[in-house]
């Protein structure tokens, strides 16, 4: 238990007697049964991108990570991360597991943001399903390009911010 803990414990609390106080003990409990089964549906996927990210440093060598997409891998390394964020489907709870499995596993800081990052602008699990089915393909095309090299560029700034900063 550290400090972040305890604080959104605390703020949990303090939300729920809110609830309770405010709206009354039936929308409590109706909403502490909604996030009870939001929480039973999310578990089973923090689960699995935890034990994939567990199983990382076994399967794959930590030379090969390092070489790929370790601190000495330049931009094609950071390209190489941003690549994987993007194609990796699933939320943050696969996406955040992975990258720390990576990093444990040779990846350094800059890489891990880039996979991040990747994810988050680039995502092709987003881009495809969702955003192509809503707006015209020109639009969704610019805002990729546009978007293509901040993964890197973060990755880069991480690395230099990294080298500079870090103990």
């Amino acid at each position: 238990m550290d400090g972040s803990l305890i604080f959104l414990i605390a703020l949990g609390v303090a939300g729920a007697i809110g609830v309770w106080f405010l709206k009354g003990p039936d929308v409590f409990w109706q909403i502490l049964g909604h996030e009870v089964v939001f929480a039973a549906a999310l578990m089973p996927k923090i689960v699995a991108g935890v034990l994939i990210a567990s199983a990382l440093p076994f399967l794959i060598s930590r030379d090969r990570i390092t070489a790929a997409i370790g601190p000495e891998s330049g931009w094609r390394g950071l390209a190489i991360a941003a690549a994987a964020g993007a194609i990796i489907p699933g939320g943050p709870s696969v996406t955040y597991p992975l990258a720390l499995g990576l990093m444990a596993a040779g990846a350094d800081l800059g890489a891990g943001i880039a996979i991040v990052s990747g994810w988050v602008l680039l995502g092709l699990n987003r881009t495809l399903i969702w955003e192509l089915s809503f707006l015209p393909a020109d639009i969704v095309a610019l805002r990729f390009v546009l978007c293509l090299p901040f993964p890197i560029l973060l990755g880069l700034a991480t690395r230099k911010l990294w080298k500079d900063f870090a103990p």
